[in-house]
């Protein structure tokens, strides 16, 4: 970020986002445990269902480039207000970054935090999926 403000690094990454259908542009931060950051935004396609959101861009990013433990992930979008996570984001975040922080910015820069956990409650989980009977 060099000295820049959460808020404003992520205004920068949002005006990267590729959404010429929606217009809607998302930027997101994801933050290791070490401190390393890893940068997304939104890529829409032609074909709606084909296109990813900022938080999967930057998780899958960093676990592209082997990083696998995760302490927040900042989010900013063209939303007046608050905007978190879509089901699917929130799952994928489930699947590798339960434990993580999500924080959410609206356009005058406040922010609130949530556990993932709270965003997601009785998610699909590893522990969920073993528990389920085995039929025969």
């Amino acid at each position: 970020m060099r000295n820049k403000s959460t808020f404003d690094f992520l205004k920068e990454i949002r005006a990267k986002a590729i959404a010429p259908y929606s217009k809607f542009r998302v930027g997101a931060v994801l933050v290791t445990k070490t401190g390393k950051q890893f940068t997304g935004q939104n890529i829409e396609s032609s074909s709606y269902g084909l296109t990813i959101c900022a938080e999967r861009v930057a998780l899958f990013k960093a676990l592209s480039e082997g990083e696998d433990e995760f302490q927040q992930i900042s989010i900013l979008s063209d939303a007046r207000d608050f905007c978190s996570p879509c089901g699917a984001c929130r799952q994928v975040l489930m699947d590798f970054a339960p434990d993580i922080e999500v924080v959410l910015y609206n356009q005058r820069g406040e922010r609130v935090v949530y556990p993932l956990k709270d965003l997601l409650p009785d998610a699909f989980t590893p522990e969920r999926l073993n528990s389920v009977p085995q039929v025969k």
